[in-house]
């Protein structure tokens, strides 16, 4: 096996397939470029993704699909990135939630039947979880989505905010407060369902591909068995929760670094300003601004796949893994921001003009900073976990 060594790929089967993503997304650039400028949606990136069987990549192989590992999901999701990271973003909330359901008790009477939909129709599902007025679902918001049961089923009334790829989806779960108690409950159907509609409302500074459109729901119906129905006897896991589906979005923004790698160093060896009778990329500090990418980059994909692989080796204890899996992520987009930021200091001025694809890049991976998990979480779970292991418990408290 002959890998190249900045390739992440343990298996000349996996390199074949990081190739074949990799052809795929270099066709994307110019449509990702041009979604950004539009605010539109690049209808013919999915297209092209579903022609390659890329929605059913996390679908197990015995229902049909290709049955990838965690760590392989993060692979060909970092190289997709690196050319339409709006669309790897996108797509990655669904194969992230593939990957989720199979582990969740409540969901095991669907599961095979979604996954063999998925494989067999090329659909695509998210979650529409975010409200408005309850911010982000992972601080504990109650939605103000009802859900009122009815005759025939429930009744579904609310507006959902970020939607992530919200013109393609077939399928949507929706979170809902079960009226008249206010428990909380989950529903998954058709987006084609009578009531369902996207309001066009998303129009932000940065991943403008990703669509992330309001789902606006107005006297749903929805069967009984679109209800998720979750028990109080599903195992719980020790410590804080562990969610590694979620390594999808370190590995979108590290994607992100390494394009804007790509253009710094294009344009370093092609630039040559008439008072140099070299291109910059001769220049000692423009040479050290690509050592520091370089270091960078390496130490942030080394940890986000040293996490990958270390998740798969050892599940046993998946709460023993939260922090570890939170800190890939807010130091891969740490990383992202500072190579965005080098990069467009070797492009110079040329970076900031609109055509260039630098100010797109640097639009983008703001947005790490806004998804989950978020720092102040990470930075909790990595103190927690220094107080736990160099600390004696406090007195009167059993070790556990």
């Amino acid at each position: 096996m002959n890998l190249s060594p900045f390739s992440f790929a343990r298996t000349a089967e996996e390199q074949g397939r990081l190739d074949e993503i990799g052809r795929l997304a270099d066709t994307l650039r110019e449509e990702a470029a041009r979604a950004d400028e539009e605010n539109g949606f690049s209808y013919g990136a999915i297209d092209a993704l579903k022609e390659a069987g890329y929605p059913s990549l996390t679908v197990p192989a015995e229902y049909g699909g290709a049955g990838a590992s965690l760590y392989e999901f993060v692979l060909l999701q970092e190289r997709l990135a690196e050319g339409d990271a709006a669309t790897a973003l996108g797509i990655g909330w669904h194969l992230g939630i593939v990957l989720e359901l199979a582990n969740q008790p409540a969901w095991q009477d669907k599961y095979e039947a979604l996954c063999r939909d998925i494989a067999s129709r090329n659909l695509l599902i998210n979650r529409a979880a975010t409200e408005k007025g309850t911010g982000s679902p992972s601080r504990g918001g109650r939605p103000a989505t009802t859900a009122a049961e009815v005759k025939g089923g429930y009744l579904l009334n609310g507006r959902k905010t970020f939607t992530t790829l919200a013109p393609a989806l077939d399928l949507v779960i929706v979170t809902a407060s079960l009226e008249p108690d206010g428990s909380h409950g989950e529903f998954v159907f058709p987006v084609a369902t009578e009531g369902v509609r996207i309001e066009p409302t998303w129009d932000m500074v940065g991943m403008r591909g990703t669509a992330s459109h309001d789902l606006v729901l107005e006297d749903v119906l929805v069967p009984p068995e679109a209800r998720v129905r979750h028990t109080r006897t599903e195992p719980s896991r020790p410590g804080p929760a562990a969610h590694p589906y979620l390594l999808h979005i370190p590995a979108c923004y590290l994607g992100i670094a390494l394009a804007a790698r790509r253009e710094a160093v294009t344009f370093a060896a092609a630039y040559r300003p008439n008072s140099l009778p070299h291109p910059i990329l001769e220049l000692p500090h423009i040479r050290q601004l690509i050592g520091e990418i370089e270091l960078e980059l390496s130490a942030a994909r080394h940890f986000l796949y040293a996490v990958a692989q270390r998740w798969e080796s050892a599940p046993a204890n998946p709460g023993a893994f939260a922090a570890d899996l939170s800190a890939a992520k807010t130091f891969a987009v740490r990383t992202a921001l500072t190579v965005v930021d080098k990069s467009m200091r070797i492009a110079g001025a040329h970076s900031l003009a609109m055509t260039h694809p630098l100010q797109r890049l640097y639009r983008d991976v703001r947005f790490g900073l806004h998804n989950p998990p978020m720092d102040d979480v990470t930075l909790k779970q990595l103190a927690d976990r220094a107080e736990r292991e160099l600390l004696p418990p406090p007195e009167g408290t059993a070790e556990a």
